[in-house]
């Protein structure tokens, strides 16, 4: 029984600048909500830490939860997205490299539930 996807995702090679940027976080997560046509349930939370660090957010959906963490320290990024209906591929890539200058991502889909 697939009960859903769930991908994991981390980019490296980030520009440390925009990992910081609230803005630019915030761009992303909404893009991959409207690109996946997902349904958010607020409200949602981005914490920005003090300094040169970098940036949790967390969404919750009604399809479940993304979730995204910025490491500026190390030019890198990693995604959650645990999603309980089917979706479309989504271009991590392309959106990551768009957003952040991500040089390198990799991306695991994970069906779950009990096969």
């Amino acid at each position: 029984m697939r009960l859903g996807t769930e991908w994991i995702v981390d980019a490296s090679g980030c520009d440390p600048e925009k990992l910081r940027d609230p803005t630019a976080v915030d761009r992303f997560v909404d893009a991959v909500i409207e690109g996946l046509a997902l349904t958010v349930l607020p409200p949602r939370r981005v914490h920005r830490f003090p300094g040169e660090g970098g940036i949790t957010a967390l969404v919750l959906l009604t399809e479940s939860h993304l979730a995204l963490h910025t490491f500026p320290e190390h030019g890198a990024l990693t995604v959650n997205l645990y999603c309980c209906r089917e979706r479309p591929p989504y271009a991590w890539e392309a959106a990551l490299h768009a957003s952040f200058g991500a040089a390198r991502v990799h991306v695991v889909e994970a069906p779950r539930g009990v096969p």
